[in-house]
């Protein structure tokens, strides 16, 4: 559940937003908004041992993940189990690591990857986790400096330098990672100061038969068997700060780790999921709905959709071609999944009319008050047009940048030689022989450093496999943009082709300087303005840019309306509700959720219980589908029922749900007892709740999980890696004649 949020609970919108169940992605700065409703569902610890800035607590344990050193926000959550900053996260998570260190010959995305010592550890170029240290309300630093009469460019104008500033007052001369968002739509601004470690090493991921059991097939289904679970290990300087990867790095000594449970999970005990949720949208009005129904979400389908069925055909094909293509297309996969889910759930649960049922509740709140006329009497009136204006460009954008200037790769490689195109004009128009020496000199220094990335840059590129693609996508954006939007070099060369995008697709990578390495390399060797002007796979990228760009602008004219209109109306309703606790969307900073473990009823006469177990994987097993492929020794260890101290009963419980609220971004985010331990790895949502991101469904919503007892059989059973069992600290209730007592495996971070 990567990636890629929304409202409030479908069912009770008619009627106001007002939250039940256990819906909300709370700020942690704020636990005693609902800490007593906790402590009744089960939760044994304090604030002070779950959010504390001034000593060891819960949050010092969540990681967030990025491919930036100065992260704004995460693509995935991860937790830190033991005190040698091992890192758990999910599988999907750590894909792209796996596949980077992947090959036909060591294929650990096919047969996993265990690290038996940390000399075995592989350093992943770029990846870093980043930990909370505090954060701050800043509001009452930008709020007063603004008024609802400055447009949005002259708010932006007075609110960035004001975030500079605090940014660079609190990052104690770069040691911090220092960020501030708005939330409610801009009406309040919180500052978040994070460390970040840069030296992130793979230490263990199992085979996909493992990870990623059930594939697309399962993907946001329940039931689930799969062991989502990726482990990775912080490596810091000597002297504990952060730095990019050494040799003479060590691990991590962090704050504090999380304690393992191995008690196991039943109906109605307390979860609280800790992460980075990436992006929710709960407070969206009507108009804005019906425009992703309608506009935003179609298109998206239908171009990814396309992709993915010219890349499967490909992969299928050429196991080379299936590494290389691997985490895109795994990550598109799973957008464009949700988009369909999304749109269906919607409907199902008639989100649209409750919307619209809550708009017009607000509308007679604002005419009852002359004063609340006055101020938010053209909130809706602002979103609704502004939706209005873009319905009648967003498709069009849509198709025209991802069939366009993101449809094939070889148009994105294109692109990337604008800047050395640009200097190699500059050189021609220059007259001064000494001047244009110069600049003809930088030509070659830029075109040296170009050269000396290329090897990188085509590491997980296949021509025949990227050509099908142009053609599938160069047809599509012929077909489905409008002629406005058309470059004249694309019409001119459909019509030379007579329509054959395979044809126009043959020529262009026989005849482009960027269909493979080696051509690229031979030009950069002596780089020519004329040669890169005739390029037709530039002469294409740059003519979609433009559209592109021009076609845009109209789109981002509504933008400053719309920010107000939004603003306005959450400012509004929560005036209109001013007994309500309001949680803010998910905005890609930390957020904790708390709920039950609890099955559901997907539909009339079907229950789903709470739990999966490893027999369920046997069950869907289906050797002539590489999705429920199960391994040989995973297979024997099930027959022997060799689970070790994880299995109980008889039985190894595998994926468990609760009804946390979660959406992407929480992948990977730790899910914890009442005591404080870890007991699973939060790692996807429900079918039947995909609109979860507008609307929260409380019959419905569910969080899946990997069970951690899952997760230490396949590392102790299954992979035999027991050196990283013996580093977590692991807590077992043993009965005893009168009491219950807990054994650990270390001392470290004893459960609080």
């Amino acid at each position: 559940m990567k990636k890629i949020t929304y409202f409030l609970t479908a069912i009770l919108i008619s009627v106001g937003f007002q939250l039940k169940a256990h819906e909300g992605m709370w700020i942690p700065m704020l636990l005693q908004q609902n800490f007593a409703e906790m402590q009744r569902m089960g939760l044994k610890l304090t604030p002070e041992q779950i959010y504390s800035v001034n000593h060891s607590s819960l949050k010092d344990a969540v990681a967030g993940l990025s491919n930036s050193p100065h992260p704004q926000g995460f693509f995935c959550t991860s937790e830190i189990v033991s005190n040698q900053g091992l890192l758990f996260t999910n599988h999907h998570c750590g894909f792209a690591s796996v596949q980077a260190h992947s090959s036909v010959k060591h294929d650990y995305l096919k047969d996993g990857f265990w690290a038996m010592s940390k000399k075995e550890e592989l350093p992943n170029k770029g990846l870093t986790a980043s930990i909370l240290v505090r954060m701050a309300d800043v509001t009452d630093s930008i709020i007063p400096h603004l008024s609802d009469t400055m447009s949005q460019q002259q708010r932006s104008a007075i609110v960035q330098p004001i975030i500079s500033r605090l940014k660079k007052a609190n990052s104690e001369n770069g040691k911090y990672n220092v960020v501030i968002k708005p939330f409610f739509e801009g009406n309040k601004y919180y500052m978040l100061v994070y460390i970040v470690y840069r030296d992130v090493r793979l230490v263990g991921a199992p085979p996909s038969s493992i990870g990623k059991f059930g594939g697309d097939t399962d993907n946001w289904m329940w039931p689930r068997q799969t062991g989502d679970f990726t482990i990775f290990r912080i490596y810091t300087a000597p002297d504990g700060s952060p730095a990019t990867y050494s040799i003479k790095n060590i691990p991590l000594k962090p704050k504090y780790h999380l304690p393992i449970s191995l008690n196991g999970i039943k109906p109605g005990d307390f979860a609280m999921v800790w992460g980075f949720p990436g992006s929710t949208n709960r407070y969206m009005t009507a108009p804005e709905l019906e425009f992703r129904m309608e506009h935003y979400f179609p298109p998206l389908i239908k171009a990814f959709g396309k992709k993915l069925e010219v890349w499967k055909k490909h992969m299928d094909a050429n196991p080379d071609v299936k590494i290389k293509y691997a985490s895109n297309y795994a990550m598109i996969a799973n957008s464009w999944k949700y988009f369909i889910g999304q749109m269906r759930g919607v409907k199902k649960q008639h989100v649209v009319a409750r919307k619209a049922a809550f708009d017009k509740r607000f509308a007679q709140w604002v005419s009852e008050s002359p004063k609340r006329q006055a101020k938010y009497g053209e909130a809706l009136k602002d979103i609704t047009s502004a939706f209005s204006a873009e319905s009648k460009t967003i498709e069009p954008l849509i198709y025209a940048s991802i069939t366009g200037a993101q449809g094939a790769e070889l148009l994105g490689f294109a692109q990337k030689f604008s800047g050395l195109q640009g200097m190699l004009k500059q050189a021609k128009e220059t007259k001064d022989k000494a001047l244009k020496a110069k600049k003809m000199e930088r030509v070659k220094k830029m075109a040296a450093a170009m050269s000396a990335k290329l090897q990188k840059k085509y590491k997980n590129y296949d021509m025949a496999t990227d050509r099908a693609v142009f053609a599938a996508m160069t047809k599509m954006y012929f077909e489905k943009v409008p002629e406005s939007l058309h470059p004249a070099y694309l019409d001119k060369m459909a019509k030379k082709f007579k329509d054959n995008f395979t044809a126009f697709a043959n020529y262009v990578f026989e005849k482009s300087h960027f269909s493979t390495e080696a051509k690229a390399r031979a030009f950069l060797a002596n780089p020519t303005l004329k040669e890169i002007n005739k390029d037709p796979a530039f002469i294409l990228a740059q003519a979609y840019m433009a559209k592109l760009m021009a076609a845009s602008s109209s789109y981002r004219a509504a933008a400053g309306k719309l920010a107000k209109g939004k603003r306005l109306f959450m400012e509004g309703i929560m005036q209109m509700e001013p007994n309500k606790v309001f949680y803010p969307d998910a905005n890609s900073t930390l957020r904790y959720s708390y709920g039950k473990v609890e099955g559901y009823y997907p539909r009339d006469a079907v229950h789903y219980l709470f739990q999966t177990h490893l027999y369920g994987v046997m069950q869907k097993e289906n050797p002539k589908n590489p999705e429920f492929i199960v391994p040989k020794k995973l297979k024997e260890l099930y027959e022997k029922k060799d689970y070790g101290p994880y299995g109980q009963d008889g039985k190894q419980d595998v994926d468990f749900i609760t009804t946390n609220d979660i959406t992407g971004g929480n992948s990977g985010s730790p899910v914890i007892n009442g005591k404080g331990e870890l007991i699973g790895l939060a790692f996807d949502g429900n079918w039947e709740a995909m609109s979860g991101d507008i609307a929260y469904i409380p019959k419905l919503q569910r969080t899946i999980i990997v069970d951690i007892r899952y997760v230490l059989f396949i590392i102790d059973k299954y992979a035999g890696d027991t050196r990283l069992i013996d580093e977590m600290t692991i807590h077992k209730a043993v009965p005893q004649p009168d009491h219950v007592e807990a054994a650990t495996t270390t001392a470290a971070a004893p459960a609080k």
